[in-house]
């Protein structure tokens, strides 16, 4: 069985980039053998990441997040089962939505920024479509 996790989280270190890189390289590390795909979106200190896989493979991972500390305030802003990957070509995608047209962030939300903890989870998920559909999600692997 195949399920979707969408969460967010805000980050402890302030060096984004180092951190974000940190845990790319973790995720396409150690994602593929767990059979785990899905995208990193990043602004500021907001993550929002979706992750794909069996049940299993996703609760033992999101387990994981919850307990690490470079990850504060972890929310579940989505879960479902599914019958198809949507991330399925990438062990871990990546979005800085610093570089991304804000238009894009207006379209779902109040402000032109990332703030998942205050739009809905099917609103984020349609943002990460949007972001499918537009090739702002780089690192396929």
């Amino acid at each position: 069985m195949l399920v979707r996790l969408l969460y967010a989280s805000r980050t402890v270190d302030k060096n984004s980039t180092e951190l974000v890189n940190s845990i790319m390289a973790q995720s396409r590390r150690n994602n593929p053998s767990q059979g785990l795909t899905g995208i990193l979106c990043f602004s500021g200190d907001i993550f929002i990441q979706v992750l794909e896989g069996s049940r299993t493979a996703v609760n033992a991972l999101y387990s994981h997040i919850l307990k690490d500390p470079r990850h504060t305030g972890v929310q579940i802003l989505h879960f479902e089962e599914i019958t198809e990957r949507r991330f399925a070509g990438w062990t871990m995608g990546q979005v800085n939505l610093a570089k991304l047209n804000t238009s894009v962030l207006l379209k779902y939300s109040e402000l032109p920024e990332l703030n998942p903890f205050a739009v809905s989870g099917l609103v984020s998920m349609a943002l990460l479509d949007e972001l499918i559909a537009t090739a702002s999600i780089v690192g396929r692997a």
